[in-house]
């Protein structure tokens, strides 16, 4: 075990979204721009990353009957943090995406990092798992929503002011007049995802026989 490996298997060999298939829920319903993507991307990095070293660090404490209901605990603390830390400092993105950054309670990503690997491994490892695994998460709801809102609405990085200030809101990028509707609503969702797995298959397949 090493850092290289985990940062890897986060972020390529393992990815929570595009290989354990974990997380599909927010992934598809959030994933209709790139601000709501970054948003719920972000929430679930830091909660996945916190979560892991609290869990770590009360792994020497935790019994077979304490140890499953304590990681949902803790999970459920950080959940609620970052949801009380979006209403606060970004209420009108949290309006769009608040009903899933509450259901992040619910990824088996974040329990099963947990059970899997934070609570069998010291902190420094925790920490850059649950990091990793958190980005691995992020990039590919990005991959995603840009995708969308490309072929969607014909734009790009529309809205980031309501992450990244007043200084973003002219950051929007104009491809086309207009889009494929289709793409903004959940089957649109299913489609990029299944294209995006079988472009990662093949260039895994492809480095594995070449």
């Amino acid at each position: 075990m090493n850092h290289k490996d985990l940062v890897v298997q986060g972020l390529w060999s393992n990815n929570p979204a595009l290989v354990q298939m974990l997380g599909l829920c927010p992934l598809l319903a959030v994933s209709n721009t790139v601000a709501n993507s970054l948003g719920l991307g972000l929430a679930t990095l830091f909660v996945l990353t916190s979560s892991n070293v609290v869990v770590s660090l009360l792994r020497r404490y935790l019994d077979e009957s304490t140890r499953l209901p304590a990681q949902i605990m803790v999970i459920a603390t950080f959940v609620t943090l970052a949801d009380i830390l979006l209403q606060t400092f970004f209420f009108e993105l949290h309006q769009r995406i608040g009903l899933f950054v509450a259901l992040i309670v619910t990824n088996c990503t974040l329990l099963g990092r947990a059970e899997a690997f934070a609570s069998r491994n010291p902190v420094r490892f925790a920490l850059v798992d649950g990091f990793m695994m958190g980005s691995g998460f992020l990039l590919a709801i990005l991959l995603m929503g840009g995708i969308r809102e490309a072929l969607g609405q014909g734009t790009l990085f529309a809205n980031m002011h309501l992450i990244l200030g007043e200084q973003a809101r002219n950051w929007t990028i104009t491809l086309a007049d207009g889009g494929f509707l289709l793409m903004l609503l959940p089957p649109g969702a299913f489609l990029t995802l299944g294209c995006i797995i079988a472009l990662k298959n093949r260039i895994a397949d492809t480095d594995a026989t070449g």
